[in-house]
């Protein structure tokens, strides 16, 4: 079953600066969360906590009610991540990067070819999987880096401004594959500016300096 993802009284404390302030959320499985808010009213910060990717400095982040940490170690294999740097290897194809979360899975090579095509098709790159990701622009890599994020079927997906970079009707297709995600039951948080994509969310939370004001 997947679990619920949770803040309780989170808050983040960085260079004396308070960044994450008393943050509390829960985001059901089966829907789409969505983190709004200015430039720096902490969206991204409260992605990698609920990620695992940051320590809180006071308060915690559960999973099904288990509190969850950086050092919590099966993290990595339960969430997909789709952050703002992409995090792709760029001496790799497209599809080489896709294909490096099944191989994780040490699933059979014609099953991770297939799977990562298939990803790939559904953002709309299924003719660019043997480009080299330095090839590519940057609305392309980000369609990478969501096509590796879910090729594994998380149970999580954390997606930070994943359609920053597209066209309207580009923008449309990823929307399609996050919505897809949460149909097939995962928890979907996402941190975005844009108003066409909070307004598909089935919940939005905004953000400002640090506090959810709605």
């Amino acid at each position: 079953m997947t679990p619920d993802v949770a803040a309780r009284a989170v808050g983040v404390i960085r260079g004396g600066r308070q960044v994450l302030d008393d943050i509390s959320l829960i985001a059901p499985a089966g829907e789409i969360t969505a983190l709004t808010g200015p430039s720096g009213s902490g969206k991204s910060t409260l992605i990698a906590c609920l990620a695992g990717l940051e320590r809180v400095t006071t308060g915690e982040v559960l999973w099904g009610g288990d509190a969850i940490g950086p050092r919590t170690a099966d993290l990595r294999h339960r969430c997909g991540l789709v952050l703002q740097g992409y995090g792709l290897v760029s001496l790799l194809s497209a599809a080489e990067n896709v294909e490096l979360v099944l191989q994780a899975q040490r699933l059979p090579r014609a099953e991770v070819r297939e799977r990562a095509h298939d990803a790939l098709a559904a953002v709309g790159l299924e003719h660019t999987g043997d480009h080299l990701v330095e090839q590519l622009s940057g609305g392309q890599q980000q369609r990478v880096a969501l096509a590796r994020a879910v090729v594994g079927r998380p149970e999580v997906l954390f997606a930070d401004e994943p359609t920053a970079e597209l066209d309207a009707g580009t923008r449309d297709r990823v929307l399609h594959v996050l919505l897809a995600e949460a149909r097939r039951g995962a928890v979907v948080v996402l941190a975005t500016h844009d108003r066409y994509v909070a307004d598909v969310a089935d919940t939005e939370l905004v953000l400002e300096d640090g506090r959810v004001v709605v």
